[in-house]
């Protein structure tokens, strides 16, 4: 398994360079629909976001904070996800992201008179599933083999080999799995 950076707690907003933000507008209006897995990811690792051998990020997935996103290898993202990196997300190895996942790092603050954001870190430890359409929010960490069900929205840690389903996500059962795969999943035009 690929050891993969563990990203700093980031609650400070920190600017990034004219370029870069010129770079992820290019990458989220344009490249992202490129037909060639080749070509996007060459053009996020130009962006800096550490991608592991034999990852895949499907068409249409749109990236924020790409220098603060670390994926590890033989992670599948699917199409038309949402990848909020500012506030840090490290995704490990093996880790399958369905279609239409959100993973957000930032929140506004309610009470805050100047309308403040918070950044926060997620952690998606190897093996762990986010089933389509789900929302992971910011400060929390998905263990090993962890699953998250369909629609759900996910606003706390999720142990280790856990199912958790629901808005907010609740626990709904153990996953019995050997965790002996590897989700290399690279169709071509996607």
């Amino acid at each position: 398994m690929t050891q993969l950076p563990i990203q700093h707690d980031r609650t400070e907003v920190i600017p990034s360079p004219k370029a870069i933000q010129l770079g992820e507008r290019v990458y989220n209006y344009l490249i992202t629909w490129l037909p060639s897995h080749h070509v996007r990811q060459l053009f996020l690792r130009l962006l800096g976001v550490s991608i592991g051998r034999r990852s895949s990020i499907m068409m249409g997935t749109t990236i924020l904070g790409a220098r603060f996103l670390t994926i590890g290898d033989a992670v599948s993202i699917g199409g038309r996800c949402l990848l909020d990196a500012r506030g840090g997300i490290t995704i490990d190895d093996d880790v399958v992201i369905a279609s239409d996942v959100q993973i957000i790092t930032g929140k506004h603050l309610v009470n805050s008179p100047d309308f403040d954001i918070r950044l926060g870190p997620v952690r998606i430890k190897h093996h762990a599933w986010v089933a389509s359409r789900s929302m992971v929010l910011q400060e929390l960490t998905i263990g090993v083999g962890g699953v998250v069900a369909a629609c759900s929205m996910v606003t706390q840690d999720v142990a280790d080999m856990q199912i958790v389903g629901g808005a907010p996500a609740k626990p709904i059962g153990t996953r019995e799995s050997t965790l002996d795969y590897h989700p290399v999943f690279r169709p071509i035009l996607t």
